[in-house]
């Protein structure tokens, strides 16, 4: 009897060291947190890069949780009925612990893209913008991949025997994922041959817009309407791509048209101010300046105007626009020509007017 109240007495003691434990660890888990991380998440602020911040926010969480399996580890220890030292639960312990290291290395490969940003601007690096999310995004799969292969192992699983099951099963999975795979593969295409980047804008038969993410199945643009589409990358690596951004200088053309009444001398002078004006122009390209007397038409006389912007900004090219236009008018003005409308004149022949009245009193007469 003795006995046995012994026995109960030390296992309500062995639980309560246990809870206790796990209780401790929970509390370290706190202070960790709102002492010891953000002292040394300040002091990495401190440094001349964000590398050691991007460390330290990344793996906040997994240390977190790693506070509570050590906590579990150790608490098992004392925990009545329960071995600490059994296969299973060393194995679980130690899946564990790699999944808390994954989760930090896969927050810190979602960091990296900002990594890379800092790097390339620091450092002027030849990175592309395309490349730097693909990169991060491979190293997810990557380290994703690689944490299951190694768990796997820790419970003994033949990690070997799965790789050669996906061998034979390689043609019934491409058949499946050929949609998948011409996506991938399109991605490959456009990060190669660089038509166009993160934030270009870009017009294909399937959609006109800014480009916003690249990703290995898709492509994100926003339109001029603030609709986000979602094109697949195999759609846009057999679609032909206009890259507006990489224009150079942006194109203005067009026909003005004047009254047929204008005379010679008034069209040279038009003619010659407005070339003066385009070519003395701070926002106009001087390379290529075309203003001429170009055809007479049934309501007007056409003089045609061919130059570019140095801009090639939409908003700022519209600005030019509307300035030389008015500077036009007042040429016009100047010179009295008038813009030409379509009408037309009737021209009516007294003389033969007065005969039409003529013949008209002679009928009623007889």
């Amino acid at each position: 009897m003795f006995w046995e109240t012994y026995m109960k007495e030390d296992i309500l003691v062995d639980l309560g060291i246990s809870i206790g434990i796990f209780l401790l660890f929970l509390l370290f888990r706190k202070l960790f947190t709102k002492y010891v991380f953000t002292l040394l998440l300040r002091l990495s602020r401190k440094a001349p890069n964000d590398f050691f911040s991007h460390i330290f926010v990344s793996f906040q969480k997994p240390i977190q949780w790693l506070f509570i399996i050590i906590g579990i580890y150790v608490s098992v220890g004392y925990f009545p009925h329960l071995n600490q030292h059994n296969s299973l639960f060393l194995d679980i312990i130690r899946a564990s612990v790699i999944i808390m290291i994954t989760w930090g290395l896969y927050n810190m490969a979602a960091a990296s893209s900002a990594l890379f940003t800092s790097l390339k601007v620091r450092y002027n690096l030849e990175i592309d913008d395309i490349l730097i999310p693909f990169i991060s995004k491979s190293l997810r799969v990557v380290i994703v991949a690689i944490s299951i292969s190694v768990v796997a192992q820790e419970f003994d699983y033949d990690v070997n025997g799965f790789v050669a099951g996906l061998g034979l099963g390689g043609v019934a999975i491409a058949f499946a994922a050929k949609d998948v795979l011409g996506n991938l593969f399109g991605g490959f295409v456009i990060i190669t041959e660089k038509p166009f980047t993160i934030g270009d804008w870009i017009m294909t038969p399937s959609v006109e817009g800014t480009v916003e993410d690249i990703s290995f199945r898709s492509t994100r643009v926003r339109t001029f309407a603030q609709a986000l589409v979602t094109v697949p990358n195999a759609t846009l690596a057999n679609e032909s791509i206009t890259n507006w951004s990489k224009m150079g200088k942006r194109q203005i053309s067009f026909r003005l048209r004047v009254t047929h009444d204008t005379t010679k001398d008034q069209m040279a002078n038009v003619v010659g101010q407005i070339e003066y004006l385009l070519k003395n122009h701070p926002d106009i390209h001087p390379e290529t300046i075309l203003v001429t007397f170009d055809d007479y038409k049934e309501n007007g006389l056409d003089i045609f105007l061919y130059f570019f912007t140095k801009t090639t900004n939409w908003g700022e090219f519209l600005k030019i626009k509307e300035e030389i236009n008015f500077e036009i008018m007042d040429i016009l003005e100047n010179e009295r020509v008038y813009v030409a409308m379509p009408s037309r004149k009737l021209y009516l022949d007294p003389d033969g007017e007065n005969q039409l009245n003529k013949d008209s009193r002679v009928r009623q007469e007889s």
